[in-house]
């Protein structure tokens, strides 16, 4: 097991366990301790198997629950670190969290996309949807993405979930509108985002 004090990757442990411990008690370290070993446990596995345990992990110990509920916001994006400590999220800290993690594992940025969704909800034949956020992954930039999703634990091509409908996505490389291969406009665009990672370096990660 790597020491407390070693950084993996992008983030530096020791760091996220003391932002972990001062805001959320011995819980949060605790959660940062368990994610710690885990990536560990993963390392050396190949990709598939990696988005398999990843998307596992946090579908498990994270219970669905929207912001309103656990931060008290109508919308806030919650880093890796606040979504493993409060053991809650709502779709959009699923993915962070697993984004995150698999680019963490080595996985190259040009693989990964969170992407915003309209989802059918209801069953087949419903016309109610709703904004959504899944996690998506490209084996080569052409081809058809495999979607992780706090919903459904499976993973499954975006072309076997016709109850999702793509609108735009993004990564460190950009936004793609719809199912577009090239980004149209840099991620800086998304403000959010951009608030995103300030959190994230105080709490002791490096992009």
């Amino acid at each position: 097991m790597l020491s407390i004090g070693l950084a993996l990757g992008g983030f530096e442990v020791e760091r996220m366990r003391q932002v972990a411990q001062q805001r959320f008690g011995p819980a949060g370290s605790e959660a940062v301790d368990a994610w710690r070993s885990a990536v560990g446990g993963w390392r050396g596995l190949n990709e598939d198997e990696q988005l398999r345990r990843i998307n596992e992990y946090f579908n498990r110990r994270i219970r669905f629950a929207e912001d309103s509920v656990v931060w008290s916001q109508a919308d806030y994006w919650a880093t890796p670190l606040e979504t493993m400590a409060r053991g809650a999220g709502d779709c959009e800290d699923f993915v962070f969290a697993k984004y995150f993690t698999l680019r963490e594992l080595g996985v190259p940025e040009d693989r990964l996309r969170m992407t915003y969704v309209r989802a059918q909800v209801g069953g087949a034949g419903s016309s109610v949807s709703q904004a959504h956020m899944v996690l998506s992954y490209y084996r080569s930039p052409e081809a058809v993405p495999l979607v992780l999703d706090n919903l459904i634990t499976e993973i499954r091509p975006a072309n076997a979930r016709p109850d999702l409908v793509p609108v735009f996505s993004f990564n460190m490389q950009g936004v793609f509108v719809g199912g577009a291969a090239q980004a149209t406009s840099p991620v800086d665009r998304v403000s959010r985002w951009r608030e995103l990672l300030l959190r994230m370096r105080s709490e002791g990660y490096t992009p």
